[in-house]
């Protein structure tokens, strides 16, 4: 009895499970689509210096080696916002090593453009520790890497003040000044349609040579793929040359099929390599970053007319498709400063 009397409610309880799966699977592309939309901005956390003994003998009982447990302290804070997708770590070493780039150069906003470039960060943030008499500051430079634009953010403690609980503080000004102000150190977004219509005014007039656009690209996955070759580097559909073909076309450009066409209808060859990895994932959402080179020969003498290379980072809910954006991102910007370069190109008469 008391089991067939449970049965009424045990059905009630079922439907009503039934129906909140029902909603959040209805939801779930919603959700995704949102999370795809979110605007996260690519920081790079640089390594804070240490004023306090820069330059001179360390002191006992100073703050040796503070910039350096600041940094460990704020990107721990900083790695879990949500509002940031911070760049690993070992490639801004790796940076530092490779181009022999100081602290000093690398805070400078007159370089920050070149290391935005380098690590496909839209802010970097620098700064320092010092004290002064009993009081000890922490202040950051958070620097649009495209724009050059600077702001701050510090605190101040007392030199008995715990410096985790100073670097907390630190990384919530951070974040403070990159939700509410950081559009003052992002560049206009620009579209698609902004892009070609600046490069047809920037174009001089007359003819236009024909091209040749073939762009070699690899994804390196971080497993192996169906499609993965040696080395784990993963041929994906040409997303950097098919971009630039685009531009090409509607920049009044004649384009030779790579696959259809001959290479030598073409009078120019506009030859590139991409490569593509992912960067960080942060939450749903993953971001791959694409770094591009190209350059522009003449086919008649093999002169090399023009050259050009960018890296940029996307964010999508797959890998693939943040690769693909990433490396049209960065074959959309090299167009609209190769073509301008090429467009005047008369090849030269050859011989009979």
């Amino acid at each position: 009895m008391i089991i067939v009397s449970l049965r009424p409610a045990v059905v009630r309880v079922l439907k009503c499970v039934v129906s909140l799966v029902a909603v959040v699977l209805a939801a779930a592309p919603a959700v995704a689509e949102q999370a795809a939309a979110t605007p996260l901005v690519p920081v790079a956390l640089l390594p804070f210096q240490d004023r306090a003994t820069e330059g001179a003998a360390p002191r006992p009982g100073g703050p040796v080696g503070d910039g350096g447990k600041v940094t460990d302290l704020l990107f721990a804070e900083l790695v879990v916002e949500p509002a940031l997708m911070l760049i690993e770590r070992e490639d801004i070493r790796k940076l530092l090593d490779e181009q022999e780039l100081n602290l000093t150069g690398l805070a400078n906003p007159a370089t920050a453009t070149r290391v935005g470039q380098l690590t496909g960060a839209k802010i970097l943030i620098a700064g320092s520790v010092f004290r002064v008499d009993n009081s000890q500051y922490l202040v950051a430079k958070i620097i649009g890497t495209e724009t050059s634009r600077v702001l701050g953010a510090s605190v101040k403690g007392t030199a008995r003040d715990d410096l985790g609980g100073l670097a907390d503080r630190l990384a919530t000004e951070i974040v403070k000044v990159v939700t509410e102000r950081g559009g003052e150190l992002l560049p206009k977004v620009v579209t698609r349609d902004d892009r070609l219509a600046d490069l047809k005014k920037a174009l001089p007039a007359g003819e236009r040579p024909t091209l040749f656009v073939e762009i070699k690209e690899q994804h390196i996955a971080p497993v192996v793929a169906i499609v993965a070759g040696p080395g784990g580097l993963v041929v994906i559909d040409p997303a950097a040359e098919t971009e630039m073909t685009l531009f090409a076309k509607e920049a009044g450009f004649a384009v030779v099929d790579p696959k259809e066409g001959k290479r030598s209808a073409a009078a120019v060859l506009v030859l590139g390599e991409a490569i593509s990895e992912p960067a960080v994932r942060h939450g749903n959402l993953i971001s791959a970053k694409a770094r591009l080179e190209v350059k522009a020969v003449d086919q008649a003498t093999g002169k090399v007319l023009a050259i050009d290379r960018q890296t940029t980072v996307a964010t999508d809910l797959t890998e693939q498709i943040a690769a693909k954006t990433a490396l049209q991102e960065a074959s959309a910007l090299i167009a609209e400063r190769l073509l301008p370069k090429i467009a005047g190109f008369r090849p030269t008469e050859r011989a009979p």
